[in-house]
């Protein structure tokens, strides 16, 4: 029966189940981790087959993050011994996702234990171990995802700027409070940028203070997705865009002052990194005087910058002040008096008359 629902969702092929049955003959295995071992389907199409044989739904536990309390209504001993994960819950009745549709015995035994009614989703066993990892073998949950930064955001105010997809109930998200506070430890630390890395079995959050990157938190895998989303949402990219680079902004409000986010995410082996630049207005454009030049090369830098023509390079790496020397050098040029366009890309300030 799941050979025929795979088949008739064009998935395999009459020769490819035919040659999957005599491989689980000669190993003693059913159809379905034929066709995996066989990688003629993946886990995921064999678990959607089974659910719709069993008449029971898919949860696809990568896709989205289960609310707190929905992961505390099951014990982490009792989840972890039965391979199950709560997902929702409707009414009076809770949904668990498993992996074995037939282990009726675990349902009946929850039955007991929480003394409510249960339903049975399908996952893959992939899944339900990850989510196993991310929601119970992690100690203390959501609140160690979020580690120091939890309770932080009553001292940085987030307007709603250019935020797109903003609601009132979404700002209440673990993800979205995630990224907010990112964005908000990383300014109150004075970082240059932030950096968000998928690894092979999490997520790297490093900040760039003075030109040195730092690791500041490492959240579970399954969050990379939901935070990534939402870091697009929030500079109006393409959200089904995941093989190409893609550049983008973010206005945010902080405490009444206005910071801009310069995104650039870009694909790599274990999913999209993202770049964020920090643009404060009030930070960046400083007064040539206050750049730290020793007398003696501010005013080489001074008759540099006044003549009428020619080019002058400045260099350093990453965070030495770069953009910074150059914003003050067209604030000190920039007069009613004088024209001045500027070829850049992308525009990191925009300032007046010029």
């Amino acid at each position: 029966k799941v050979g025929e629902i795979l088949r008739e969702k064009g998935w395999v092929t009459d020769e490819q189940i035919q040659k999957a049955l005599a491989y689980g003959q000669s190993e003693k295995c059913k159809i379905g981790e034929a066709l995996v071992n066989l990688e003629i389907c993946t886990q995921e199409q064999v678990t959607r087959a089974l659910a719709i044989h069993f008449q029971l739904p898919f949860a696809n536990l990568g896709k989205h993050i289960i609310a707190q309390e929905i992961i505390d209504t099951i014990p982490k001993e009792v989840a972890l011994e039965h391979r199950i994960v709560p997902v929702a819950r409707k009414g009076r009745t809770l949904i668990i996702a498993m992996a074995d549709p037939l282990d009726f015995f675990t349902i009946d035994n929850l039955r007991f234990i929480l003394s409510t009614e249960v339903d049975c989703a399908l996952a893959t066993p992939e899944s339900v171990d990850e989510a196993l990892d991310d929601y119970y073998r992690l100690a203390g949950g959501y609140d160690s995802v979020l580690g120091e930064h939890a309770g932080s955001d009553a001292d940085v105010e987030f307007g709603r700027g250019d935020y797109a997809g903003d609601d009132a109930e979404a700002n209440e998200a673990p993800v979205i409070k995630l990224v907010h506070m990112l964005i908000a430890n990383a300014l109150k630390e004075g970082a240059s940028d932030i950096h968000i890395e998928p690894m092979e079995h999490d997520l790297r959050i490093r900040y760039r203070v003075d030109g040195v990157c730092r690791v500041v938190d490492s959240p579970p895998k399954r969050l990379q997705g939901p935070v990534i989303s939402r870091l697009k949402i929030m500079s109006r990219l393409d959200m089904a865009e995941k093989r190409r680079p893609q550049d983008g902004r973010i206005k945010i409000k902080v405490t009444g002052k206005e910071i801009d986010l310069r995104v650039s995410i870009i694909p790599t082996v274990h999913g999209e990194s993202v770049v964020m630049r920090i643009l404060d207005k009030e930070a960046g454009l400083v007064d040539l005087e206050k750049l730290g030049f020793h007398e003696s090369d501010l005013a080489r830098f001074n008759k540099i910058i006044k003549r009428p023509n020619g080019i002058f390079l400045v260099t350093g790496p990453t965070g030495s002040g770069k953009t910074t020397t150059l914003y003050s050098a067209l604030m000190d040029l920039n007069r009613p008096d004088v024209k001045i366009i500027t070829a850049e890309h992308p525009i990191e300030y925009n300032l007046t008359g010029v």
